[in-house]
């Protein structure tokens, strides 16, 4: 009797797939993302918000002011001073998630395991099962070069869906190989404006694309939000062996030559403030930052680098 196959969950590597995507679940449920700022959501949820209210977590007694409900009155505080107090409670609200995922042409790259695009779609996932593993609503920022798509964030298995279909659908090289790439701090300036006060946000991207407005957003973002940046690198991009390779950029054509000293020595320059800038900007607003390869699995990193950063100060 021959064994019945079941569907595999592993992609080629080159074009992701919602079966791969799911397929993280298990795996993502010991995953706690890091929280620092205040939750400011209007809806129940497992964080401490901005807002007081009647909930479950007593946080003061004070004055008795009209308009005040009765039902919550001091009775110990307002026996021991002689005026009226009344108990006011914080409210706990659950806490947006927003992934901001870049689809730049330089993301559909790769020489080990998988694309640099699918390194991302995988880790988007991973933070989209963990974020509503724990009560948080997952919702998306997608950008490419001349469009853009937001994914309003939404909680339980559906949001996770959700913002796994965006993702199957937006990172697929056949419809972003033929664009030019475009400055990242236009996607930022579109999250500053739609994201609400107290979100947690993780910039998934290889930075190729960040310019000098990335500084003003990034600053503007990190006032009122968490935010993590994820580099997505392959090691080709900061490590040929010596030989010849042939590039080009869609029009003209040339050959690398890393057999020569002064090629070598442009090339390793380059990769340096590729690998060093991003994470100096992020380091400066105080924002976590993480790497990831394409030949690393994304839910280890990622489990590895928040352990590292719930007990860090950002």
């Amino acid at each position: 009797m021959n064994a019945v196959r079941r569907p595999s969950r592993e992609g080629d590597g080159i074009h992701l797939t919602a079966a791969e995507l799911i397929g993280l679940r298990p795996r993502c449920h010991a995953l706690r993302l890091p929280m620092r700022q205040p939750a400011a959501s209007a809806l129940a949820g497992a964080y401490r918000s901005r807002f007081r209210g009647r909930g479950v977590d007593f946080l003061e007694s004070r004055n008795y002011q009209p308009g005040d409900d009765i039902r919550n009155m001091d009775w110990r505080v307002t026996a021991r001073t002689g005026r009226a107090h009344t108990k006011v409670f914080q409210e706990e609200r659950e806490r947006p998630v927003l992934v901001v995922m870049d689809a730049s042409p330089s993301l559909y790259f790769g020489t080990r395991r998988r694309l640099k695009s699918v390194a991302a779609g995988q880790m988007a996932a991973a933070v989209a099962w963990s974020a509503v593993r724990r009560g948080d609503r997952i919702g998306g920022f997608l950008f490419a070069p001349g469009c853009h798509r937001e994914l309003r964030p939404a909680g339980g298995r559906r949001g996770a869906m959700r913002m796994i279909q965006g993702l199957v659908d937006w990172l697929q090289p056949e419809t972003r190989l033929d664009q030019d790439q475009e400055p990242l701090s236009g996607a930022l300036e579109r999250v500053r404006h739609a994201a609400r006060p107290g979100s947690l946000i993780i910039i998934i991207s290889d930075f190729f694309s960040m310019d000098e407005d990335c500084n003003r957003h990034l600053s503007r973002l990190r006032q009122h939000n968490d935010v993590i940046g994820c580099q997505v690198l392959d090691v080709a991009e900061h490590m040929l062996p010596a030989g010849r390779y042939p590039i080009t950029d869609g029009e003209s054509s040339s050959v690398l030559d890393m057999g020569q000293k002064a090629s070598r020595s442009r090339y390793e320059a380059m990769s340096l403030r590729h690998l060093s800038e991003p994470r100096r900007l992020f380091q400066k607003h105080h924002c976590g930052w993480l790497v990831l390869h394409t030949d690393e699995d994304p839910v280890d990193v990622l489990g590895r680098e928040l352990r590292i950063l719930v007990g860090r100060p950002m």
